[in-house]
């Protein structure tokens, strides 16, 4: 195995990460009181609803639309799917890392921070099943092809490991802005999935922090060809994750009735949707920026998956175009 050298700002980032995984952790059994009756789930809370802003499916017209009963079940399956779809993503991650990990010499400062960053994930996966488990809905998770799929990714990507990071902020980063985006509207949350959004929020921010980074020291050793090759493959990553991630299965819109043309209008077809597809990823145009990944050929691919627009200014600026336009 062949040593690499990484820079101190690096090493000293990866310290710091792994002691923030040791002194600041949350446990989904020890941190969540599940019994507790402000946490009871009530299947009729209309707190369910899909938002109009933030979800693509709650701004349809047909949607709103329906009445109060029908939004309230149709959010609830749609939002407890989101979840196990989640922690299914979370499980590829994990496949991934462990395989790039046992690839690593002795002595890597990557190798503690990663099985630290595995053991949040299997919390979250934990945490996200305990939730959909209560919530009472069967929910399938990800679509039948991304399900068959996942084992042989999970597999690949500890192979291809700058392909892997790429990939898992692709699955990271629309979870992370929808759930945040959610919080700062101060919609009325149902408090068992508020509680969730916000332990994993806290943790994301750890896993995102140390991806980009991973890209950084990892991407600068590249050649021109392999650079080249990643900065095709980052918007490809995030518009195919995006979709097999926030959008539902098929089985979704037969179960309740949804009519094809409303499908196509939120997921991503309709002018209002594609904003909110393009906001999930201000943060990753200004990575690929930083990155030396963003120029005039695939700043036109990201243009034409439409998940391309101006970078964020700083990490976790909210998305206001797709507020304003709403």
């Amino acid at each position: 195995m062949t040593r690499v050298t990484f820079d101190e700002d690096y090493r000293e980032l990866l310290r710091t990460l792994s002691e923030g995984s040791v002194h600041r952790r949350f446990d989904p059994f020890l941190d969540i009181d599940w019994d507790a009756p402000e946490l009871a789930i009530d299947p009729d809370d209309p707190r369910w609803v899909l938002s109009p802003e933030i979800d693509p499916l709650g701004a349809t017209q047909w949607y709103r639309d329906q009445p109060l009963e029908r939004r309230i079940e149709i959010g609830k399956w749609r939002q407890a799917n989101a979840i196990k779809v989640g922690a299914a993503f979370e499980s590829i991650l994990i496949r991934g890392m462990m395989q790039y990990i046992f690839k690593l010499p002795n002595g890597s400062p990557e190798f503690r921070y990663c099985l630290h960053e595995m053991t949040e994930e299997c919390n979250h996966i934990q945490m996200f099943q305990e939730l959909v488990n209560r919530i009472g809905v069967d929910v399938p998770g990800m679509r039948p092809l991304f399900r068959r799929m996942s084992p042989l990714i999970g597999v690949a990507g500890g192979y291809a490991h700058v392909i892997l990071f790429i990939g898992i902020l692709g699955g990271e980063e629309p979870i992370d802005h929808y759930q945040k985006a959610l919080i700062r509207e101060g919609a009325n949350i149902p408090p068992a999935m508020l509680r969730t959004m916000q332990i994993h929020i806290a943790e994301e921010a750890r896993h995102i922090s140390f991806a980009g980074d991973f890209l950084r020291v990892h991407i600068e050793r590249m050649g021109p060809v392999s650079k080249a090759i990643c900065g095709l493959a980052f918007p490809l990553a995030m518009r195919w994750l995006a979709g097999e991630i926030m959008t539902p299965p098929r089985s979704f819109a037969r179960k309740f009735g949804i009519p094809d043309d409303v499908m196509r209008e939120a997921f991503w077809r309709g002018e209002h949707s594609r904003r909110i597809l393009s906001g999930y990823f201000g943060d990753m145009r200004k990575l690929a920026t930083d990155l030396g990944l963003m120029n005039a050929i695939t700043r036109r691919l990201w243009n034409a998956l439409h998940i391309g627009g101006a970078p964020a200014r700083f990490r976790g600026e909210p998305d206001r175009e797709a507020r304003r336009v709403a």
